[in-house]
């Protein structure tokens, strides 16, 4: 069973001293300072230029994966404060004996919610695909006979939350464990917390996905030790128990994506609006204030305040699921989402069935996602035969005219597997404008 104590370390990579939570700082706790070092990242900022399901509109807001990330992180806090005052009196030995706080969890899940897509391509998930696609089927799969089974897998499935972790900790142009942020955020971070084979061995919701790559996995492993989180699988593969405050990042990202989503598609149009209203009372109809919502009199003031009302519910919802089912949590045996256990179940998938009907296979959709394949594949193929040309001393000039933009990420590099797992992170974090102006000068035009 796990214990919280260890998972709510405040460890960071290269640490010698043990850091106590009743020895912080508490104008500058470590768990918000991680918090800090997420937002003032590069690689952070970058979200504000790519897709989160619709493309960017000149006529309308809709979310980008910037502005969903802060939203995450908003609900995210909110979750993690109402479960910690929870934890706290059920475990009373944390704060009297540790020091640790209820607003520490809020911070935890913050941190990690805030970074949940830092490691996802341009171009929303059909980037992943495009990835995958290149390697699987395209000319990539010439490197199958070049690389081990699972590095093979890390490339033909690549997945954001690996190259997010990746991105979190991989030491770079001299920067050692990049944000070096606190092992609690790190585990926290981690929805998926196995490599990429064997590919869903079980039905358990951390073996939906992956979450770390080859080339990080020694310190997955030390991150996955030090905060006790359970060994799972077969020996010879790695994988763990999920971080229980996972579940909370991976609820604030769902009520997210189910409401905002959805209201995004209602503000362009895509969904009517009237027949859109009433899947969101649906949902929050015992909670409603009747006659405040019929003194609203704008349409747009009607949605905003249901919108509000359905993320308040579905917050208390999974933290109320998670209280309830703690131990099993602690114990690795709650094998869903929180939101799947929820009494709000039926409306939520009415209200996901509507948005992939109408908003993620909307024309506007899919015609980004279209455009997103020829671009990264473009982009994969020049950049992959750079590298590997470089790594056989047979580059030309052009190859390193391109090899510029990757000359830091290959210095410390060894093996084709890390060449190609260089050009794949550079390329994912790209913003969706940046891939468009790299494929128009790889095409010719300035």
């Amino acid at each position: 069973m796990m214990k919280w104590e260890q998972l709510l370390s405040l460890r960071r990579q290269g640490d010698t001293n043990k850091r106590l939570r009743i020895e912080q700082d508490e104008t500058r706790l470590g768990f918000e300072v991680d918090f800090d070092r997420v937002i003032f990242s590069s690689t952070f900022r970058s979200l504000q230029d790519k897709t989160q399901v619709i493309p960017l509109s000149k006529t309308s807001f809709v979310h980008t994966r910037l502005t969903h990330s802060l939203e995450v992180s908003v609900v995210g806090r909110s979750l993690g404060r109402t479960v910690g005052k929870v934890v706290l009196e059920k475990h009373p030995h944390l704060q009297k004996v540790h020091g640790y706080q209820f607003n520490d969890f809020g911070a935890i899940v913050a941190a990690a919610a805030l970074a949940h897509d830092i490691g996802n391509p341009p171009f929303g998930h059909s980037g992943e695909k495009a990835i995958g696609n290149y390697f699987l089927n395209g000319n990539g799969k010439r490197f199958k006979s070049q690389l081990a089974e699972k590095e093979y897998q890390d490339l033909i499935d690549f997945e954001g939350n690996a190259n997010g972790f990746k991105i979190l900790t991989e030491t770079k142009n001299g920067v050692e464990g990049s944000l070096r942020l606190s092992y609690a955020t790190l585990g926290a971070f981690m929805k998926y917390p196995k490599e990429s084979l064997p590919k869903k061995p079980t039905n358990h919701i951390a073996d939906k996905k992956y979450g770390v790559f080859q080339s990080e996995k020694d310190f997955f492993v030390e991150v996955a030790e030090e905060l006790g989180l359970q060994k799972r699988g077969n020996k010879n593969d790695l994988s763990f128990g999920r971080h229980p405050l996972a579940y909370l990042v991976e609820a604030a990202d769902d009520i997210c994506y189910t409401i905002i989503d959805f209201e995004d598609g209602i503000n362009l149009g895509l969904i009517e609006e009237e027949f859109a209203l009433e899947y969101l009372i649906n949902l929050v109809k015992g909670n409603i204030f009747t006659e405040k919502y019929n003194n609203l009199t704008k349409s747009s003031d009607r949605l905003a305040y249901l919108r509000s009302l359905a993320i308040n519910t579905l917050v208390a919802e999974a933290a109320s699921v998670f209280i309830k089912n703690e131990e099993a949590i602690l114990k690795g045996e709650f094998t869903t989402s929180l939101l799947d256990k929820s009494k709000y179940k039926a409306q939520i998938d009415d209200i996901i069935k509507i948005s992939v009907e109408k908003i993620y296979q909307s024309t506007e959709v899919t015609d980004k996602e279209i455009a997103g394949y020829k671009v990264l594949e473009t982009l994969l193929e020049v950049f992959t035969v750079s590298v590997e040309n470089h790594y056989q001393n047979k580059e030309t000039h052009y190859d390193k005219l391109l090899m510029k933009n990757l000359a830091n990420d290959l210095n410390n590099h060894k093996g084709m597997y890390h060449q190609l797992m260089s050009v794949c992170n550079y390329i994912s974090q790209l913003t969706d404008g940046n891939a468009m102006l790299i494929f128009q000068k790889i095409n010719g035009n300035l």
